[in-house]
C-alpha cells in the first residue's frame, strides 16, 4: 500500500528566501561597515561542472550583493601558486571567505590548501579546526552541503529528535557532517557505507534517509520505510533519452516519492541550499569580524 502524496522539500524557494534575507542584512552591514562582504572563489582548470557551479555562485552573489573576488588559474597551476594565493586572501580586508572549488586536477593536493585558509575565511567550513567545532558542538562555520540539509529540515517543521537517522556515505564533505549534525538535534544516527552489511535492512530502519554517494539513482523502493523522509544529496549527469544529459539524484525520485513523506527533488532540493549556506557563512563572517558589538 503506497504512502499519500509526499511533500516536496523545495530547496530552491527555500535557499531564495534565505538571499533575500542575506540581501536585507548585507544593505544594513555595509551602511556600517563601509564596504560589502567578498567571497573569493579560486578554481583551476576547466572542468565543464566546476565551471558551472563558480558562474552559479558568482550569480547568487551578486544578488545578495557580495563581491566576487575570484580567481580562475589555468589547469598547470602549481601547488605553491595557489597556497600563496590564499595567504594574500587570509590578508586582503576585502575578503570574508576563501573558498577552493572541487575537485582539483590530480597535480595539486586539495587538503593542504584547504588547511591554508584562516578558519574564519572557510566559507566551505572544511577547514579542520571548523570540523573540530562541529565535532565540540561549538559554534563555528559549518560545512554548507549539511548545513543546508538541516535548514531544509528546519523550514518544513520535520522532527528529528529521538528519530533514526542513516546517513548513506561518509565522506568528510557530507556524510559524516551531516550525521554529527543529526546528532547535534538528538537523533539515533547510523552511517552505512559501501562496506556496510545488509544495507537494505540498515536503511528500511530510517525515519530520516539522507542519501550521499553519488551512484546514480542506487536508492530504490525497498531500500525505504513507507513514510521516511528522503533526503537525496545526489547529482549525478547521466545520458537521457536522444543522447541528452540529465541530472539525476541517488534516489530514484519517482518509485521512491510513492512511499515516502517528504523528498527532496534533484535537482532544486539540496543544489540551491548549499549555496544558500555558501552565502550564509561569508556574510556570518563579515558580520562577526567587522562589528565590534557583537555577541
Amino acid at each position: 500500500m503506497s504512502a499519500s502524496i509526499p511533500q516536496i522539500l523545495d530547496g530552491k524557494a527555500l535557499a531564495q528566501k534565505i538571499q533575500l534575507e542575506l540581501k536585507e542584512k548585507v544593505a544594513t552591514l555595509e551602511s556600517k561597515i563601509g564596504r560589502p562582504p567578498g567571497l573569493a572563489v579560486l578554481m583551476v582548470g576547466d572542468n565543464p561542472a566546476s565551471a558551472v557551479y563558480v558562474r552559479n555562485k558568482e550569480r547568487a552573489c551578486q544578488k545578495v550583493g557580495i563581491a566576487s573576488l575570484g580567481k580562475h588559474f589555468p589547469g598547470d597551476a602549481t601547488q605553491a601558486e595557489l597556497a600563496e594565493t590564499i595567504k594574500e586572501l587570509n590578508q586582503d580586508d576585502r575578503v570574508d571567505g576563501i573558498l577552493v572549488q572541487l575537485p582539483l586536477p590530480e597535480h595539486l593536493d586539495s587538503i593542504s590548501l584547504l588547511h591554508c585558509i584562516h578558519p574564519d575565511k572557510d566559507a566551505d567550513g572544511l577547514h579542520q579546526v571548523n570540523l573540530g567545532k562541529l565535532v565540540r558542538s561549538e559554534s563555528g562555520l559549518r560545512s554548507c552541503t549539511p548545513a543546508g540539509v538541516m535548514r531544509l529540515l528546519q523550514e518544513y517543521h520535520i522532527p528529528i529528535s529521538g528519530k533514526k537517522a542513516v546517513v548513506i556515505g561518509r565522506s568528510i564533505l557530507v556524510g559524516k557532517p551531516v550525521a554529527l549534525m543529526l546528532l547535534e538535534q538528538n537523533a539515533t544516527v547510523t552511517m552505512a557505507h559501501s562496506r556496510t552489511e545488509n544495507l537494505g535492512a540498515v536503511c528500511r530502519e530510517a525515519d530520516i534517509l539522507v542519501a550521499a554517494v553519488g551512484k546514480p539513482e542506487m536508492i530504490t523502493r525497498d531500500l525505504v520505510k513507507p513514510g521516511a523522509v528522503v533526503i537525496d544529496v545526489g547529482i549525478n549527469r547521466v545520458e537521457g533519452k536522444e543522447g541528452k544529459s540529465k541530472l539525476v539524484g541517488d534516489v530514484a525520485f519517482e518509485e521512491v516519492a510513492e512511499i515516502a513523506s517528504y523528498i527532496t527533488p534533484v535537482p532544486g532540493g539540496i543544489g540551491p541550499m548549499t549555496v544558500a549556506m555558501l552565502l550564509s557563512n561569508t556574510v556570518e563572517s563579515y558580520r562577526q569580524f567587522n562589528t565590534p558589538d557583537v555577541d
